[in-house]
């Protein structure tokens, strides 16, 4: 009898400092005040900004969207901080916001002295040259002495000057920290070229004054794995923000939508089960509601919505999946199992 009550203390000896082992400050920051504090662009169509009503949309907005989702079971539950370039990183650290979700390439300085922990990558792009039709350019290898407007703080500034250096090109680069204001500046003719992510180019011309007027050239110069970013010290923050993200790459490769999830929660096949939490275990393992998944594909989608949504070939931007597609596609998207 001695040796069972024993058993039992030491059991629960260890769920108590276990729980308190991966309790972190971060995510009972954010159950404590109800809702997710999101840094985002605010100033790239299709991936992070308001419309003439003020709602926030986006891709990496409806990545926020899901966090929330998974931990209240309300994707609203989200306010949005929009960050320049220079300010995303600070403000994270800083603790302005819980979580980072601005077009932000993953580096190794970035997770090592920077202090943050980048999880999923939630965009695969690679950084590009927008010009005007006018300038008749095809190829970037044209672009010897050109005017080029870039964002300070970034790969891309980098990424820029190595590869003019590396082309034995000259270049003038025209540095503005604000994203809208680069691309006013650009369309006010002050330089010939905007340099960016693939990505946000596209974005950029999609609200131009006419888009049919820009061209984005070939040549992608870099990788930029795109990824939500927390700070280092609260993995169970990070695992919720992480399985978040792979939630919607997991539920479009099994054919789950926000359009079928409720009749897949019959399924019989035991991967859809675990996955939904009709067969308990995942939700305990983070913390959270069984239902965690299920919330955020009801409520935000998987990741093929989430992306023809806001960036596909049907919207303005006319984006294709490419290396976004699932790896069962010829992409990059592939989940780690959920059980």
């Amino acid at each position: 009898m001695r040796f069972a009550r024993l058993i039992v203390l030491v059991a629960a000896v260890s769920l108590l400092f276990g729980g308190l082992a991966f309790a972190g400050k971060d995510l009972d920051g954010v159950v404590k005040k109800g809702f997710v504090q999101a840094g985002v662009n605010g100033g790239v169509f299709g991936f992070g900004m308001p419309d003439a009503k003020g709602v926030w949309k986006g891709l990496d907005v409806d990545t926020a969207r899901a966090v929330a989702a998974a931990i209240f079971g309300d994707a609203s539950k989200v306010r949005f901080t929009p960050l320049t370039a220079q300010q995303r990183f600070t403000a994270l650290q800083s603790g302005e916001i819980d979580l980072l979700t601005r077009n932000a390439t993953r580096t190794l300085s970035r997770e090592t002295q920077l202090g943050l922990n980048f999880v999923t990558v939630n965009y695969y792009d690679g950084q590009g040259f927008l010009i005007s039709k006018k300038l008749g350019v095809k190829s970037a290898m044209e672009l010897d002495g050109a005017t080029v407007c870039v964002l300070p703080g970034t790969t891309t500034e980098q990424n820029a000057a190595d590869y003019f250096r590396k082309n034995k090109m000259k270049w003038k680069p025209v540095v503005i920290e604000n994203t809208t204001e680069l691309a006013k500046t650009f369309f006010a003719g002050r330089c010939d070229v905007l340099t960016s992510d693939a990505s946000q180019l596209a974005g950029t011309r999609a609200v131009a004054p006419n888009p049919t007027d820009y061209v984005i050239l070939p040549e992608i110069i870099s990788k930029e794995p795109l990824a939500p970013a927390v700070r280092h010290g609260d993995d169970k923050f990070m695992d919720i923000v992480d399985f978040s993200v792979l939630a919607m790459i997991n539920a479009e490769e099994l054919g789950i939508s926000s359009q079928n999830v409720d009749a897949m929660l019959k399924s019989t096949d035991p991967v859809v089960q675990r996955f939904l939490g009709v067969t308990a275990g995942n939700g305990a393992a983070l913390g959270l509601d069984e239902k965690w998944a299920y919330n955020i594909i009801k409520q935000v989608g998987n990741y093929a919505e989430v992306f023809e949504r806001n960036v596909g070939v049907n919207t303005s931007l006319g984006i294709e999946r490419g290396l976004n597609a699932l790896w069962t596609n010829g992409g990059l998207m592939y989940s780690a199992p959920f059980k």
